[in-house]
């Protein structure tokens, strides 16, 4: 008999009743049949031992329905609200009384008092009690899906003895306890509110560091450092390895650039011997990286290092990430990136020489930039200063090489990151930081810091009976409220040293990102490469800057303005667009804005980043940042765990459409995620449901462009690439520099080193049970189907087409927004009922409706067949062949034999 074991650790026989009672009531919410019930129960039973408790009961009836989810996406959703009833039955149902027990906490095993909140929040929450304990809604935790749950309790929501202690609910609102809860009046209470609200109906959300700590006594909530090395000494480099590890123990990731350290050879005066150059020492921050977690093993310690490539060690340091090699020449652990002058990119494009220095011997290049940093190079080449010279192109191709087998070094353009940066009047600007998105001056006495936060945009798409529109409004005023939240954190939030604290305050740096891009355009029903998706991209970041940019203002009015405000370009009148020579499309009162700029000054130097998203968009249930999906069917890897994905989008216009089941789900294994080789799936939603592996680079390379003009910051921007080659990838760089990107790259991802689909596929699918795929015939014979479309259209669109151009009026705030008869309103009824007559007109017997792999690829061009013109979109000749995965030969190497690129 199976015995389970209550809280109060009473014993009862098992009852499947009572189980079967729970499920039914949380599938109603979702409108779940009985058969997901049952289903859970059967597997429940079968995984169940001799001996269970309570707890472990739900969370194996949890994980049985995550386990379905490439069945029916609802089954996530039914999963976290099993986890979500889980968790709330260890916690107190009052948020003040809930905290106050964090703040008692008694660590078991040293008998000591170990508050987990901090004084100051728990005097604020026991102030406000009875208004904070009004001010949650439980029931939003319900909104969270079981990879969200298990992301939230393996790593954001506070413990106690290793007992998770708070809902999600209650730790959004320590959030906004902490971030606003420090003084103890009704104004910040009245902020807790906003934020709060905000945070719990996910229309943005802070970076985990803020997540993690913000209200405790380890009040450390920001994210990114950019650390300058100090001076070439033992001392220098050593008082540098000790700041990193204070970072990296207060849960920041850093970015460190090393341009000023000799290289391999060069004379130690002192000794009267020779430097070792980079190699040993970044093994040694290598090994502190390894050492030092962020946050008590919430996450591995990160350190991005920026070179130039002009420095002496620099081909070792391109080998430090390879696989193979000895050990003792490798440091694994470390993030590489190159900050690239625009002259090397020139010299390779030309084909000429190329010069390596060791920074004690020709001083000052990585201080300056542009036609400074071109008379200085230029002036030591000709003294004769270099230790190493060869053809551009030599050291070009170990860049591929290296990136092609690493996925690394990342590409950020120094020239670029200088003249479009609105602390160019602080100096020059030498490094990024980890993740490629934060750009900030840093120097010996000054540690750069920002503050992330992100909007999630898919929760400002506005749903009425008749049209779907994207409400521009609302983006504006949660993106104004996050920005006041991220300059409320400069002031409250712990530095792990006082270089960060003093270069914090006086710039007061912020970082606005997103999450769910490619989730807005599948709810819009506009594919990933449409026109529509470009105007909406722009006019997305272009209302997310002017309302951060007012926001600023109107801080800096209220509260005074950043202290090195004087000289920026800001100062003179100009944003980011203007240092892009772009003219915005969406507002009419920019001039305006500016000339209160000029007036009145900003609160913050900077304000737009937008940063890689991965575990807050777990929580949030949306895509990464502004990416395409990577695949329709996939395994996600998170530190929480692996975890099935299934594009939701896609399988609810497959069901409304009648064809997904079992073998269409085993179709899509067998595709890899992919769907566009599947005859039954109209054409329409293979070109809305394209993942980033079949989206054009060029056309992800074009947005990233688009939305530069509003970014004041960099952009993570990764490169996909299914099997890469030397003449793509260099195609694809020299594409995003000459477009005027910042980063050119922050990760190459390739389908090879990340297989989307692992999942184990039925021997018999591909020969018996794809004919079981509903046929046109039986499309017909379906009296229903016309209704379960009806029933979907609220989410449906009508279909595109590049004839609808975006017509953008203002309203009386002076915001643009599309008007209801653009692309962006719909009437969806009529768009469904057109695309499920295309599946029933789609002539196909069957048997023979699913085309193989083989026969469904298009042709390959041979190796000297020219590409047709048309594809080349008058790209120059550098670019021509952009982003082409089939493998090639690149004259770089092969001087006789290349037709993808001039080198």
């Amino acid at each position: 008999m199976l015995i389970v074991t209550h809280e109060d650790g009473s014993r009862t026989p098992f009852d499947s009743g009572r189980l079967r009672s729970l499920l039914k009531m949380l599938a109603a919410l979702l409108g779940l049949a009985d058969l997901a019930i049952n289903l859970t129960l059967i597997s429940v039973a079968a995984s169940l031992p001799e001996k269970i408790s309570v707890d472990e009961l739900l969370g194996l009836a949890a994980e049985s329905l995550a386990l379905r989810v490439t069945e029916e996406p609802l089954f996530a959703d039914l999963a976290g609200k099993i986890e979500a009833y889980r968790l709330r039955r260890h916690v107190s149902e009052l948020f003040a009384q809930n905290f106050q027990i964090l703040r008692d906490y008694v660590h078991p095993k040293t008998k000591e008092h170990h508050p987990l909140v901090s004084e100051k929040a728990n005097t604020f929450v026991q102030k406000y009690a009875g208004q904070l304990d009004a001010m949650v809604v439980p029931e939003r935790d319900f909104s969270v899906s079981y990879f969200g749950m298990r992301t939230l309790a393996n790593s954001y929501l506070l413990k106690r003895n290793t007992k998770v202690s708070e809902t999600p609910q209650f730790m959004f609102l320590r959030v906004a306890v902490g971030i606003h809860g420090m003084e103890t009046t009704e104004a910040a209470l009245e902020k807790v509110c906003e934020t709060y609200e905000a945070m719990s109906t996910k229309h943005f959300v802070h970076s985990s560091p803020t997540l993690f700590n913000a209200g405790t006594e380890n009040n450390y909530l920001s994210l990114c450092f950019l650390v300058a090395m100090g001076d070439d000494s033992i001392d220098g480099i050593y008082k540098t390895l000790h700041k990193a590890a204070l970072i990296l123990k207060g849960s920041g990731g850093i970015g460190i650039h090393m341009h000023n350290i000799r290289s391999s050879g060069s004379l130690i005066k002192s000794s009267n011997g020779s430097s070792n150059g980079l190699v040993p020492m970044l093994r040694v921050f290598n090994n502190t990286a390894r050492y030092v977690d962020q946050g008590g093993n919430k996450r591995p310690g990160a350190i991005a290092v920026y070179l130039e490539p002009w420095h002496g060690d620099i081909q070792d340091v391109l080998d430090l990430r390879k696989s193979h090699g000895q050990e003792e020449l490798r440091a694994r652990d470390l993030f590489y990136a190159l900050w690239i002058p625009d002259l090397f990119m020139e010299r390779v494009e030309k084909d000429q020489q190329w010069s390596l220095f060791s920074p004690s011997e020709a001083p000052g290049l990585a201080d300056v930039y542009g036609g400074e940093f071109v008379h200085l190079y230029e002036k030591y080449e000709e003294q004769g200063l270099a230790t190493k010279t060869m053809p551009a192109r030599k050291l070009w191709l170990q860049i591929l090489e290296t990136q092609i087998e690493t996925g690394m070094p990342f590409m950020l353009y120094k020239d670029a990151c200088n003249r479009k940066l609105n602390q160019k009047n602080l100096g020059t600007i030498k490094s990024s930081n980890l993740c490629c998105e934060i750009v900030e001056y840093s120097s010996k006495d000054e540690t750069a810091v920002c503050n992330l936060g992100l909007l999630a945009l898919p929760n400002y798409i506005k749903s009425t009976s008749n049209e779907v529109t994207y409400d521009f409004k609302k983006l504006h005023a949660y993106t104004k409220i996050l920005a006041r939240n991220l300059d409320k954190v400069i002031d409250v939030t712990l530095y792990p040293t006082d270089d960060a604290h003093t270069s914090n305050k006086k710039h007061r740096p912020i970082a606005i990102g997103v999450q769910g891009l490619a989730d807005t355009f599948m709810e819009l029903r506009i594919p990933f490469e449409s026109p529509e998706a470009a105007t909406l991209n722009r006019q997305i970041f272009e209302t997310i800057y002017h309302a951060a940019v007012e926001a600023s203002v109107e801080m800096a009015i209220d509260l005074g303005r950043y202290s090195s405000f004087a000289g920026s370009p800001a100062s003179e009148g100009k944003l980011q667009f203007d240092l892009w020579d772009h003219k915005p499309e969406f507002f009419d009162d920019w001039d305006d804005l500016k000339a209160k700029v000029q007036k009145h000054g900003l609160r913050n130097s900077l304000l737009v980043a937008p940063m890689p998203t991965a575990s807050t968009s777990q929580i949030l249930g949306f895509n990464e940042c502004f990416e395409p999906y990577t695949s329709n069917l996939y395994l996600r890897r998170v530190l929480s765990g692996e975890f099935q994905v299934v594009n939701k989008y896609l399988v609810n216009d497959l069901k409304a459409l009648g064809i997904w089941n079992h073998a269409m789900k085993q179709k899509i294994v067998i595709e890899n995620g992919l769907i566009n080789n599947i005859d039954v799936i109209p054409t329409e939603l293979k070109k809305l449901y394209k993942t980033v592996w079949e989206v054009s680079q060029k056309n992800i390379v074009n947005m990233a462009a688009d939305r530069g003009c509003f970014v004041d910051q960099l952009q993570s921007l990764n490169i996909f690439m299914k099997t890469p080659s030397i003449g793509a990838l260099n195609s694809c760089h020299f594409y995003a520099w000459k477009k005027g990107l910042k980063t050119g790259m922050y990760y190459l991802r390739t389908q090879a080193a990340s297989r989307a689909i692992q999942f184990t596929v039925d021997k018999d699918t591909t020969a018996s049970e794809v004919a079981a795929i509903p046929t046109p015939d039986i499309l017909r014979l379906n009296k229903n189907v016309y209704l379960s479309l009806k029933k979907f259209t609220d989410q449906m669109e009508k279909e595109l087409s590049p004839k609808n151009p975006v017509h953008i009026k203002p309203d009386s705030s002076g915001l643009k927004r599309p008007r209801t008869d653009s692309v962006l309103a719909c009437n969806p009824s009529k768009n469904l009922a057109a695309l499920a007559q295309k599946v029933v007109n789609h002539d196909l017997n069957a048997g023979s409706n699913m085309k193989s792999l083989r026969s469904s690829k298009k042709r390959q061009r041979s190796f000297h067949e020219p590409r047709p013109e048309a594809e080349l979109g008058g790209i120059n000749e550098v670019t021509h062949d952009i982003f082409d995965t089939t493998p090639r030969a690149c004259k770089i190497k092969y001087t006789e034999a290349c037709d993808s690129c001039s080198g």
